[in-house]
């Protein structure tokens, strides 16, 4: 979700911009490829399988895990069930509006469940408990507090360490019926997506924009990696195209930002 624009304050200000851009700088003072400050904190929610809450920036989002049992998919008999839902809360910008979820909500929910479930970090199969009958659900729901540009990597970054910390109970089939036992074990993570938000301002592409870049910016692209640096999912925003050499970029400077993020999102949820 981007600020809504002022066209005449967006002209003054990609001006701006685009003149600091050229010297290597960005209007608050970060490099090209430098996100802001990320703070992880886990374990908030105290009734959920698992929770975090994420600050980049000025940007804040909470995710929480709730794990129940359901009916697979008839294409994947054999699976468990995540799914991620995203809301922008009103009081989180003075642009969000209270009501059914917003195309950006939609969105953002999309592009982050997308890159969590191509990247494979959850091993469904190990969710099935009686296949085509019984299967474990993850539900992941987020909440954005507040709206200071890029919710789609603040967003992943929250349901990524949810899922790194939840846990759920074990469960045990007889006569092809599942119940669950009083043993707790942790949700099967197997890898650790990152993705990666540039927008591009003029000619040149910065990571993690804040609110006042994406007023400013006609491209934006995220690119989601996983931990042996395999790009797993991407999607384009804005109507303006994107060249060749700006996607190999895009793609260099994500697998390396996504490195250091993935190292800080482990540390914080060990």
């Amino acid at each position: 979700m981007s600020m809504k624009k002022n066209y005449v304050v967006e002209t003054i200000r990609k001006a701006q911009m685009a003149q600091l851009l050229a010297e290597g700088k960005r209007i608050d003072g970060r490099g090209l490829d430098q996100t802001r400050e990320l703070k992880i904190e886990t374990g908030i929610i105290p009734k959920a399988n698992g929770s975090a809450r994420v600050t980049l920036g000025n940007t804040q989002v909470i995710a929480g895990v709730k794990i129940a049992t359901g009916t697979p998919f008839p294409d994947t008999p054999d699976k468990g069930l995540l799914v991620v839902n995203a809301e922008i809360l009103p009081l989180s910008s003075p642009y969000a509006e209270p009501g059914p979820p917003s195309e950006d909500a939609i969105e953002l929910a999309r592009v982050v469940d997308r890159g969590i479930r191509e990247s494979e970090m959850v091993d469904l199969t190990k969710l099935c408990l009686v296949p085509g009958k019984s299967v474990v659900t993850v539900f992941v729901d987020c909440n954005v507090m507040n709206v200071d540009g890029n919710l789609f990597d603040a967003t992943s970054y929250a349901v990524v360490s949810a899922l790194r910390t939840s846990k759920m109970k074990k469960y045990v089939v007889k006569d092809e019926k599942a119940e669950a036992t009083d043993e707790w074990v942790p949700v099967p993570v197997e890898r650790t997506p990152v993705s990666v938000t540039l927008a591009r301002i003029g000619d040149k592409l910065v990571v993690d924009p804040a609110t006042e870049e994406e007023a400013s910016m006609d491209m934006r692209i995220t690119i989601t990696t996983d931990d042996d640096g395999n790009i797993c999912a991407s999607q384009k925003g804005e109507a303006s195209t994107i060249s060749p050499d700006h996607v190999i970029e895009a793609a260099d400077t994500s697998i390396r930002v996504g490195k250091e993020i993935r190292a800080l999102i482990k540390g914080a949820t060990k």
